[in-house]
């Protein structure tokens, strides 16, 4: 006779009182074996969200720019999780700025008909109280592209229309307009690779905004692996 028809037949006479000891380890055993990668991944993200909009006492952040360590990191991903899970925490209007790259290397030229317009009239409302801003949208930004003299207006607009933006920055390794970024909105997060960042990059990145006086709000690790415990492994 096998030893998993023992086991069966034994629990058929276990007492009411066993049987009630051991329930809240099976319960446990469980929610263990129904853990969830996606449900894990947008708790960090509300945590994130959480920690950096509404957990930083009298001075107040509102607009905040993603940017990767290296240009071999896509921030789009966690711009838009940000942006969707920060328009659920609150009722005020969110915009998600994405960088628009084709759209930003386009030489400006004033066009009087759009620049009567609103941001939030000329981009696309993805949710009640979220809309997706392409850089391209912004109405009376001027002076060369990447510089104070082109953000600073460019801001200015997203600031009156929108209470609270996620925007997707440049590579703060590569490119100082990150810092710049930094500089005029209430600070940056900085998304690193957990298999592409090196430490003495981060670190670097980390004086030359600091050396900028670019607020870091904190940090995003992105391509962590988890290793399945092996308790958990054999209850699959």
């Amino acid at each position: 006779m096998s030893a998993n028809v023992e086991v069966l037949r034994g629990s058929q006479v276990v007492g009411a009182s066993a049987r009630e000891a051991v329930l809240p380890a099976v319960a446990a055993a469980r929610a263990a074996s129904q853990w969830n990668l996606e449900n894990f991944a947008r708790e960090q993200i509300r945590g994130l969200v959480r920690r950096v909009f509404f957990a930083n006492g009298d001075r107040a952040v509102k607009h905040v720019v993603f940017s990767a360590a290296g240009p071999d990191l896509d921030v789009s991903g966690i711009c838009g999780q940000v942006a969707w899970a920060l328009a659920g925490e609150t009722r005020a209007h969110v915009a998600l700025v994405e960088s628009g790259h084709q759209a930003a290397e386009l030489p400006y030229t004033r066009d009087p008909v759009r620049e009567a317009a609103s941001i939030r009239s000329s981009s696309t409302q993805i949710a009640i109280n979220l809309w997706r801003v392409q850089r391209g949208e912004f109405g009376e930004c001027g002076g060369e592209s990447g510089t104070a003299m082109h953000w600073l207006p460019c801001l200015a607009e997203l600031r009156n229309e929108f209470e609270y933006a996620a925007i997707q920055g440049p590579a703060a390794g590569v490119s100082s307009e990150a810092a710049l970024l930094g500089q005029l909105t209430d600070g940056i997060v900085l998304v690193l690779g957990a298999r592409k960042t090196r430490q003495a990059t981060a670190l670097k990145i980390k004086e030359t905004l600091e050396a900028a006086e670019c607020r870091i709000l904190g940090t995003v690790l992105m391509e962590r692996t988890f290793p399945i415990p092996a308790r958990i492994y054999h209850r699959l």
